[in-house]
C-alpha cells in the first residue's frame, strides 16, 4: 500500500529564466541548442537536444504477447529490440493518433482501443524528448503494408511472452529504455488489474 507521501510524488515545473537561447546546430530530425538560465541566482549554461517527442505502444495480442521489431540503431552500432515509436513530427497530431500511425507503419497493424500506459522524458539531462507509450489491443492486419526503407526496410517482427519480455529486460538482454519501459509498465497494468 502507497503512503501519502508517496501518492503526492510529482515532477514540478521550474521557473529558472533563459536569459539567451541560440541554436547551435540545425539537424534533419532535431536540433542542438545553448541556453543560459539564471537558476538559483547563478547564470549557467546548457546544451540540449531539442527533441519533437515521439510516441510507442505496447501491442498486445489476444494471447498476452507483445509486439517487438529489431532495427539497426546506428549511435548504439545494435539491431535492439524496440516496440513501435515514432516522432511526433506531424503538426497538430494527437500522440495517440502518432502511435496509431506507428503501429500501422512498423507492423502492419490497427488496434480497436489504444490507451495511455505512461510517458517519460528519455534523457531529461541531454534532451527535452518526452515520449507517450501506448497500449494497443483488439490487434488486426491492416490490409495493406507499409512501404517501408533505410533501416525500417528489414525490420524484424516478433510476437513474444509478455512475462518473457519482462525477463530479457530484467536480464539485460534488451536494453531499450523505451521497451523497458513500456513491457514493465504493460505488465504492472495487467497485474494491477487482476487485483
Amino acid at each position: 500500500m502507497m503512503d501519502d507521501a508517496a501518492a503526492t510524488l510529482s515532477d514540478e515545473p521550474a521557473d529558472a529564466v533563459v536569459t539567451d537561447s541560440e541554436l547551435v546546430y540545425t539537424g534533419r530530425v532535431w536540433d542542438v541548442r545553448s541556453d543560459t538560465v539564471l537558476y538559483r541566482d547563478e547564470e549557467i549554461v546548457r546544451q540540449y537536444v531539442d527533441h519533437p517527442g515521439a510516441a510507442a505502444v505496447v501491442a498486445l495480442d489476444d494471447r498476452g504477447r507483445v509486439l517487438l521489431i529489431q532495427q539497426y540503431r546506428h549511435p548504439i552500432r545494435m539491431r535492439d529490440w524496440e516496440i513501435p515509436a515514432g516522432l511526433l513530427d506531424v503538426p497538430g497530431e494527437d500522440p495517440v493518433e502518432a502511435a496509431r500511425r506507428e503501429l500501422a507503419e512498423e507492423a502492419d497493424l490497427d488496434a480497436a482501443s489504444i490507451d495511455p500506459l505512461v510517458s517519460v522524458f528519455t534523457t531529461p539531462g541531454g534532451n527535452d524528448e518526452i515520449v507517450h507509450v501506448f497500449l494497443a489491443r483488439g490487434l488486426s492486419p491492416r490490409t495493406t503494408a507499409h512501404e517501408r526503407e533505410a533501416e525500417e526496410a528489414d525490420i524484424r517482427l516478433e510476437w513474444v511472452a509478455l512475462e518473457d519480455a519482462v525477463a530479457a529486460v530484467m536480464a539485460g538482454r534488451m536494453r531499450n529504455g523505451i521497451l523497458a519501459t513500456g513491457v514493465l509498465a504493460a505488465a504492472e497494468r495487467l497485474r494491477s488489474s487482476r487485483d
